[in-house]
C-alpha cells in the first residue's frame, strides 16, 4: 500500500471521538463551542460529578446553546460536551402495557425491565393530511353528557377546560374507564408528584390492564416536561401503526406550554401575552396534530386537559387549543358547586364531528334536551323569585316540569358508566 493510500486511510479513520467544551453555564441553559450540530441534536456533558443528557436548542456560528434533561448543579466552564445522536429516539414496544415510565420509557413502578421491540422518533411529523381518515365512527366513553350531547369520533382530538380543582383529572379517570379503546396512553404532565399515584390508586383503581402511563412531575427539568408530552405521543403512534385505535390523554397542556415557556425565555425570546414566546403556540399544533385517524389503519382519540387560570377562557393556551382541538368540554366550578358533577357546562362545550357521527333521531333528541336546559338557564332569576307564571310559555313550562330529570342527565356518579345505547335511550325519553 502507497503512503498516500495509507494517509487517506488514516484522514478517513475517526481515530478519536471529537468534542466541544462548556464556555457559559446557567440555571437553566448550558453554551458551548468546538463541534458542528445541529438543533434537536443530542449531546452528553461530561460533568465531574454527573454526565448530563441535553439537547441543542439554538445553534450560532460561533458556539450553541444546550437545554438540559436534568439539572445543571456541578456544571463548570470547560466540561466536555460529546455528540450522542442525531434526534432523540426512545425505546418501543408491547412490554410498556401496564406500566409507569419516564420519557425515556424507564420503569418507576419498581416492576423491572420493560422488553422493548424497537425505537422511535420522539419528534416527528403528524400524518399526511390525505393519509388522514374520515372521522365516522362514535367513541364512546361511558359519560352520560359526552356521550349524549357532545359525541366523540374515533381519531378526534378534544379538549377538556376548567380551572384548578372543578375534576378534570377524575373525568379523565370516567373516560379511561368507561372508552372503548383497546390500548390507553396517559400522559402526566408537570402534575405534583402526589397525584400520580391518587390517579393510578384512586382513579384507576390499580387498573393498568392495557395502559401506559408517562410522567414528568413538577420537579423535572422543561425539558423533561415538554417532551414527556411528545414522548407519550410517539408511544400512542406505535400502536396506531398496528392498526389499533388508541385513547391518548395528557393533563396537562397548560404545564406543557410553561415548560416551553421557561425554556424559550432563557433562550432569550421575547415574550407575548401571559410571558409565552411565539415558540409555545408553534409547538402545541405539532403535538396535537399527531393524534387522528389512519385512512385503512389504527386511530389516536386524544384527550388534553386545559388548566384555565381564574376560569378565563381567553387565556392564550385555551385560545390556540380551541383552535386546534375538534371540540371543546368545559368544566364549569357553579355546576360543581351546584351538585352537578361531571360538571360539563354542556352550553358552552361543542363536538365539532357530532353531527356526522350520529342518527338523526340523536340529534333531535339533543338539540332537545339543548333548548330544555338553555330555556331554563335564560329563565333561572324570573323562576327564582316567583315571577313566572305557569302557562306563559309552553316551552318553559315544559323545561321546568323536567327539571329534576334534566338535571339527574347530567349528574353520574364517577364508579358508573354506562353503554352508549342506553345513554342515548335516557335521551330520547325526554
Amino acid at each position: 500500500m502507497s503512503l498516500k493510500a495509507i494517509r487517506d486511510k488514516v484522514c478517513r479513520s475517526k481515530l478519536s471521538q471529537s468534542f466541544g467544551c462548556v464556555t457559559r453555564v446557567s440555571s437553566t441553559n448550558v453554551q458551548a463551542d468546538g463541534i458542528n450540530v445541529g438543533i434537536g441534536d443530542i449531546v452528553i456533558i461530561k460533568g465531574d460529578h454527573q454526565d448530563i443528557l441535553g439537547m441543542v436548542t439554538e445553534a450560532t456560528k460561533a458556539q450553541f446553546s444546550i437545554s438540559p434533561f436534568g439539572f445543571t448543579d456541578g456544571l463548570k466552564i470547560g466540561d466536555r460536551v460529546y455528540q450522542n445522536s442525531h434526534g432523540l429516539t426512545i425505546p418501543v414496544g408491547d412490554g410498556l402495557l401496564g406500566r409507569v415510565v419516564d420519557p425515556f420509557m424507564n420503569p418507576i413502578d419498581g416492576k423491572g425491565p420493560i422488553t422493548f421491540n424497537s425505537q422511535e422518533l420522539i419528534m416527528k411529523p403528524p400524518m399526511n393530511v390525505l393519509e388522514r381518515g374520515l372521522i365516522d365512527e362514535v367513541f364512546s366513553v361511558g359519560v352520560k353528557s359526552i356521550d349524549g350531547l357532545l359525541t366523540c369520533g374515533k381519531g378526534q382530538k378534544l379538549g377538556i377546560f376548567a380551572g384548578s380543582g372543578v375534576g378534570k383529572s377524575t373525568l379523565l379517570s370516567m373516560i379511561v374507564r368507561g372508552c372503548v379503546a383497546p390500548i390507553k396512553v396517559i400522559a402526566l404532565i408537570g402534575e405534583r408528584g402526589r397525584e400520580v399515584p391518587e390517579f393510578i390508586e384512586k382513579n384507576l383503581g390499580g387498573d393498568l390492564t392495557n395502559t401506559v402511563i408517562v410522567v414528568a412531575t413538577s420537579d423535572d427539568s422543561p425539558l423533561m416536561r415538554k417532551y414527556g408530552a411528545f414522548s407519550a405521543m410517539s408511544v400512542a403512534e406505535y400502536f396506531k401503526a398496528q392498526s389499533k385505535d388508541v385513547l391518548f390523554m395528557m393533563d396537562s397542556v397548560t404545564r406543557f406550554a410553561m415548560a416551553q415557556r421557561e425554556i424559550g425565555l432563557a433562550l432569550g425570546e421575547p415574550p407575548t401575552s401571559k410571558g409565552y414566546p411565539p415558540s409555545v403556540l408553534t409547538l402545541l399544533p405539532q403535538l396535537m396534530e399527531r393524534a387522528g385517524k389512519e385512512k385503512g389503519g389504527g386511530s389516536i382519540t386524544a384527550f388534553f386537559t386545559v388548566l384555565v387560570e381564574g376560569d378565563d377562557m381567553s387565556d392564550p393556551i385555551a385560545d390556540q387549543s380551541r383552535s386546534i382541538l375538534d371540540g371543546h368540554i368545559v368544566l364549569n366550578r357553579e355546576l360543581t358547586d351546584y351538585g352537578i358533577y361531571p360538571p360539563v357546562q354542556i352550553l358552552h362545550s361543542a363536538s365539532r364531528v357530532m353531527g356526522d357521527i350520529i342518527t338523526p333521531e340523536h340529534r333531535a333528541a339533543a338539540a332537545k334536551f339543548k333548548r330544555m336546559y338553555a330555556t331554563l338557564k335564560e329563565n333561572e332569576m324570573l323562576l327564582r323569585i316567583g315571577a313566572y307564571k305557569q302557562g306563559s310559555d309552553p316551552e318553559i313550562d315544559e323545561a321546568v316540569s323536567k327539571k329534576a330529570r334534566i338535571e339527574n342527565f347530567l349528574k353520574q356518579d364517577t364508579a358508573q358508566l354506562l353503554q352508549f345505547d342506553d345513554v342515548i335511550k335516557q335521551l330520547q325519553s325526554f
